[in-house]
């Protein structure tokens, strides 16, 4: 069986990954991990999260459940997933991160460790999500001169945006038209904004209830449209993709991977920074 230690473990994802882990023979968990702030900590994490007693209490303790592991699944924040990678990396240990809202020093960072050992860095781990990308290329290559417009839906809780999914859906509708999110993304409109500027990539956010997460990819002409979209309906989707890569990860030369290298389809998509 594979250690797998969890980074995240008290949130939503974490609660996902839990369960998947319980499900799943080829896993065992090896240690779950919260901020030291967390009043669970100490606690067993399945119990917290309405499941049966596994005898893995909640910890504040990095270094410690990093060299429990055999790979380590990562759904914190930014912050703490760089304190994690370095960790890791000290260690020689196979990391899979989803987090998040990294900036651009973080991502060059991430970049760095991944010399020294294999990470998978995805912000989505959805098999279904990952195609949605290779399919948003071919379609963005095919139309080029169509407006492209990207709606996303959240829960009510998440505090970044646009999610870190409809970023990556955007920087593969701009590197097929060869240019780049920075140049042609426009994140949020207000007020009077004057005509669309052309090639531009435009963002619209929704947070509401409970949603896991939707995404749409608008191209749009004078004459027709054509959308893209995925819905997820429970995070054990995302949680089954990430123990996918957890499996996949050990083992593999030091470098930096995504779920298109998973899944072996990494020929149908570009590879991103």
């Amino acid at each position: 069986m594979l250690a797998v230690s969890i980074h995240g473990a008290s949130g939503r994802m974490g609660k996902a990954l839990v369960g998947a882990v319980r499900e799943n023979d080829t896993f065992k968990l090896a240690a779950a991990v919260a901020s030291a702030s967390d009043s669970r900590i100490g606690q067993d994490v399945a119990v917290i999260h309405g499941f049966p007693y596994l005898g893995v209490p909640l910890t504040a303790n990095v270094p410690e459940t990093v060299q429990k592991a055999d790979v380590v699944v990562d759904f914190s924040q930014p912050y703490a997933s760089l304190q994690l990678l370095r960790t890791c990396a000290q260690q020689r240990k196979p990391v899979v991160v989803g987090t998040t809202g990294f900036s651009a020093e973080a991502k060059a960072e991430i970049e760095e460790i991944a010399q020294t050992i294999p990470v998978v860095l995805s912000p989505n781990m959805s098999v279904g999500v990952n195609l949605l990308f290779a399919l948003a290329r071919i379609a963005a290559e095919a139309m080029p001169d169509a407006d492209a417009e990207i709606i996303e839906g959240h829960h009510r809780h998440k505090i970044d945006a646009p999610s870190g999914t409809a970023l990556r859906l955007g920087e593969t509708v701009a590197a097929a038209r060869g240019t780049t999110l920075a140049e042609a993304g426009v994140l949020s409109r207000e007020g009077f904004t004057g005509p669309r500027a052309p090639g531009s990539i435009g963002f619209a956010t929704i947070r509401a209830g409970e949603i896991v997460g939707d995404h749409t990819l608008l191209l749009a002409t004078g004459t027709e449209h054509f959308e893209l979209k995925h819905k997820a309906f429970d995070r054990k989707n995302f949680a089954e993709g990430a123990l996918r890569a957890a499996l996949w990860l050990p083992g593999k030369p030091a470098g930096l991977y995504d779920m298109n290298d998973v899944l072996g389809i990494s020929g149908l998509n570009l590879k991103l920074g």
